[in-house]
């Protein structure tokens, strides 16, 4: 009877290790291996034109001065406003002309008392001239009058000097616009005290207008190569004025990076108004077009610019540096490094590692823009 039971239990057992290894065999079912990455990309085209170069800049005029009292002084009237127009001679402001009316005064009764003096001197060496061509004086006494009368000539026309230079600053009391233009800013008030030579107010001459631009470092070829450039203003883009380059400047600005330009404006009139926004269009100027690449298509490798290419016949991704240009709004600009026909993956470029197979999805480029230098 035992050995009946021992005989049961050892079959369930074997039972059991069957089972086991049954399930075990339909867990070792192989798995389907997954599908390549999906990625969108986009054809590169490569085309050139001629088109035109814009910019936007503010009317100035070409000369604008910083107007200053040549002595010190306290403001006692101011004749003109901002935006005022004067003319040529126009008393734009006055100082308080006592202390320098007192000057003048001192120095016109310095004056009569040295020409007084020198008058009495040259009398005296006229008769002591006669003296001496009678041999009743020694040439020693003759040579002390003429010394004399030769320390107040030399008085006198000290004295005359600065009789002249005070009455000079009695009129520099009044500040005088020495050209004809407008007010475009005002420094002090009326009560005010200011020194020699402070900036009171600034005179902008109305006849000469320019347009200042800022150029990019890239683009300064272009400005010295345009043939033509025309100017039109935001306030009227229907009218075009003919310009000129005047000035552009050595040095970038330490903030923007960029060169001020300076277009002088030809054909100015009198709807050009001071701080009127232009634009700037550079006309002739020969430009290579490169292609446009969705911004989120770079991908940065050591610090180098580059992008993931698809290989057509093997399917993998493989990283290709390229140099850049401009970006334009959500879009840059490849200069070189690609080639046409290149298949670039415009998103998703940092999940990607090099030799990944994909699988493509093309859509359209972007139409070529302007961009200095040719791809390569």
């Amino acid at each position: 009877m035992k050995r009946n039971v021992g005989m049961r239990s050892a079959i369930d057992f074997l039972r059991v290790l069957w089972l086991v290894a049954v399930c075990a065999g339909c867990s070792d079912k192989p798995q389907a291996a997954p599908e390549p990455r999906l990625v969108n990309v986009v054809r590169v085209t490569i085309g050139s034109t001629n088109s035109d170069v814009g910019y936007s800049g503010e009317v100035r005029p070409r000369y604008e001065t910083n107007l200053s009292f040549r002595l010190a002084g306290k403001i006692v009237a101011r004749n003109v406003e901002v935006g005022g127009l004067v003319k040529r001679g126009d008393v734009l402001a006055r100082l308080d002309p006592e202390d320098q009316q007192l000057n003048a005064r001192g120095a016109q009764s310095q004056l009569a008392a040295a020409k007084s003096e020198y008058e009495q001197s040259k009398a005296e060496l006229e008769r002591y001239s006669g003296l001496y061509e009678k041999a009743f004086i020694s040439k020693a006494e003759f040579d002390r009058r003429q010394n004399a009368y030769n320390v107040e000539k030399a008085r006198l026309e000290q004295a005359q000097a600065q009789f002249a230079v005070t009455r000079n600053q009695t009129g520099y009391t009044e500040l005088a616009a020495d050209q004809a233009g407008v007010v475009t800013a005002i420094l002090v008030e009326v009560g005010q005290v200011v020194a020699a030579g402070q900036s009171v107010m600034k005179l902008a001459r109305t006849v000469d207008r320019e347009v200042v631009i800022s150029i990019p470092e890239n683009r300064l070829a272009e400005l010295s190569a345009s043939t033509q450039i025309a100017i039109s203003l935001w306030a009227a883009p229907a009218k075009t004025y003919q310009g000129k380059v005047r000035e552009v400047s050595p040095s970038a600005d330490p903030v923007t990076r960029t060169y001020a330009a300076r277009i002088s404006v030809l054909d100015a009139d009198s709807a050009m108004k001071l701080g009127m926004t232009a634009n700037v269009s550079l006309r002739g100027a020969p430009r290579t077009a490169a292609v446009l690449l969705p911004a989120t298509a770079l991908f940065q490798d050591n610090g180098q610019a580059a992008v993931w290419v698809v290989d057509q016949a093997s399917s993998q991704v493989k990283l290709v540096p390229v140099a850049v240009g401009e970006y334009v709004e959500d879009q840059v600009a490849v200069r070189s490094g690609l080639n046409p026909g290149d298949v670039v993956v415009r998103a998703g470029v940092h999940k990607l590692f090099g030799g990944e197979k994909v699988r493509v999805r093309e859509e359209p480029a972007a139409e070529p823009a302007p961009v200095n230098g040719a791809l390569k």
